[in-house]
């Protein structure tokens, strides 16, 4: 049974938007960070977003302006919203959470992919 399903991928024109959604297992319980990776081939995955408990933010430089995180506690859901997507947020997106207790799950990745 998956822990972290992703949703919200696809192809889509530069320019445009996607939303990228993330629901966590009930099971996982006291969830402190969520957030989002990417990755390219051949390049280490890095840090797009993420959102604290409290809801405090943190972006990579490359998206400021243009993505944002949120999350829905009760839900367990952590949303991403891109826009103004350019070819360089082509990428396989993966979401990851880390509980109070220090555990770390991540989801089976989703693929974004902006035409130009």
């Amino acid at each position: 049974q998956e822990q972290l399903v992703e949703s919200g991928g696809g192809l889509v024109q530069a320019g445009g938007s996607l939303r990228l959604s993330c629901e966590a297992s009930a099971s996982i319980s006291n969830i402190n960070v969520m957030g989002w990776y990417r990755q390219t081939p051949g390049n280490l995955r890095t840090l797009v977003a993420h959102i604290q408990r409290g809801g405090r933010t943190n972006y990579a430089d490359a998206v400021k302006g243009r993505f944002t995180i949120s999350r829905d506690n009760a839900k367990n859901t952590v949303y991403l919203q891109m826009n103004s997507l350019n070819s360089e947020d082509t990428a396989v997106y993966y979401c990851y959470l880390s509980d109070l207790q220090f555990n770390t799950y991540w989801g089976q990745g989703t693929q974004v992919t902006v035409s130009s």
